[in-house]
């Protein structure tokens, strides 16, 4: 491995645990080559970068949240979801919060510079700062690119790519139809630029969350629609949340687990928008009756029950440690976290994904397209739905084969490792 000169790194976080997990595993392996990291990011996920041995610095003039009561700092959120919440999501958590993380960055520079900044992806606060300190920013995306194309239609409908004249020209039609759509986004980010001291730019949002020199994506190129402008700065890094041995207690009845005989599936809601009624009680519903164990996951660690009983062949915990379960499991069920997708292919497991908002129905048609697993096309799925996809799974063993294959092309990364080794290359060639 090729060796390099300590650097000064900054790393900007969104304050979600989606997003947390993989920047962990990243700072992890910049500590581990020798550099010195600070780590943006909000008050509640602070400890876990401070475990690692990185200096802190929290949201301050950015509006820290919750990122369970989101509407408690961002009323306009009250409410909503589907297309809505996506699009309200992106105005005012992502977009207008932008300036004043710019604020805290910046704040941390005079305090102490960095040589480059490396940022989740979702970070428009990174690139602000980047330009106000004129220094290098590195993206990492931990969810799939949402880098338009004209050969693919607009990446936040959960669409694929149609085929023939018809075809194009709809998405071309959906392309223009969602940059109206957006306008009041763009216009946001015009206001943050304003508000952070910097001129107008010409960049449409989507390209204002990417950098122009270094874009780490993780995941392979397997599950990225084929296009004829993939943007030369873009690599794949495979997947970026490590799972380390023993990473947490197992649940008391996990000997249930070690002794199951029959299929064994894991029910998660993710960590965001965790109504375990959107899709954990028609997951039982559907399957509560088959001849399988069913693991559910809450996803907060402090709350282990549902608000509905359980059938017999269920059980649940806010968490379970992925590296003792996934080496398990026969199929998950899903609401389609770009993470846990990315863990369950890491073991070849097939998927049933339920995308309701957000980027989850972009990365449900994704798995679908790889072959991997079925796309539910709802976040709210009716149980007869999810039993006739664990059905087709079970029957058709391509499903199995396709996880499998993308197992294999996930394998041969180290996602954090490279994101330094990339990292330092674009340093080095500046």
């Amino acid at each position: 491995m090729l060796q390099w000169t300590m650097v000064e790194v900054m790393i900007a976080v969104m304050p979600f645990h989606g997003h947390v997990a993989p920047l962990a595993a990243v700072a992890e392996a910049f500590l581990a080559a020798g550099h010195g990291v600070r780590v943006y990011t909000g008050a509640a996920h602070a400890a876990r970068f401070e475990e690692l041995g990185a200096s802190v610095i929290r949201w301050q003039q950015a509006p820290d949240f919750d990122e369970h009561d989101l509407p408690a700092t961002f009323p306009a959120l009250r409410g909503r979801k589907g297309p809505r919440q996506m699009l309200t999501n992106v105005e005012q958590l992502f977009v207008r919060t932008g300036a004043d993380q710019a604020a805290d960055l910046t704040r941390a520079y005079a305090e102490r510079p960095w040589d480059v900044i490396v940022a989740d992806g979702l970070s428009i606060g990174a690139h602000l700062a980047s330009e106000l300190t004129c220094t290098p920013w590195v993206t990492v995306s931990i969810v799939p690119l949402t880098i338009p194309s004209r050969d693919l239609p607009p990446p936040i409908l959960g669409l694929q790519p149609a085929k023939g004249f018809a075809g194009r020209l709809r998405d071309r039609v959906l392309r223009g139809v969602t940059r109206v759509a957006a306008r009041g986004i763009q216009r946001a980010y015009a206001e943050e630029r304003t508000r952070a001291g910097l001129p107008p730019d010409e960049l449409a949002l989507e390209e204002a969350f990417i950098s122009r020199e270094l874009v780490c994506a993780s995941g392979v190129a397997e599950l990225e629609y084929p296009r004829s402008d993939l943007a030369t700065q873009v690599v794949f890094v495979g997947e970026l949340t490590r799972q380390p041995a023993n990473s947490a207690a197992l649940p008391s009845w996990w000997p249930d687990v070690e002794s199951c005989t029959d299929p064994i599936l894991h029910v998660t809601q993710g960590t965001l928008n965790v109504d375990p009624h959107d899709l954990i009680e028609p997951s039982f519903a559907a399957l509560g009756r088959q001849r399988v164990l069913l693991v559910a996951s809450t996803g907060r660690a402090d709350v282990a029950e549902l608000p509905f009983p359980a059938p017999p062949n269920a059980r649940v915990a806010g968490f379970v440690p992925y590296d003792s379960l996934l080496p398990r499991l026969d199929a998950m069920v899903t609401n389609g976290g770009w993470g846990g997708v990315l863990a369950a292919l890491a073991h070849g497991i097939p998927l049933i994904v339920a995308g309701g908002d957000v980027d989850k129905p972009e990365i449900a048609a994704r798995v679908a397209w790889a072959g991997a697993g079925v796309n539910l096309r709802t976040g709210r799925p009716r149980p007869r739905a999810i039993l006739d996809a664990w059905r087709r799974i079970t029957a058709d063993g391509s499903y199995r084969a396709n996880a499998q294959r993308l197992a294999r092309s996930l394998s041969a990364h180290d996602g954090p490792r490279e994101v330094v080794e990339h990292t330092m290359a674009l340093l080095a060639r500046r």
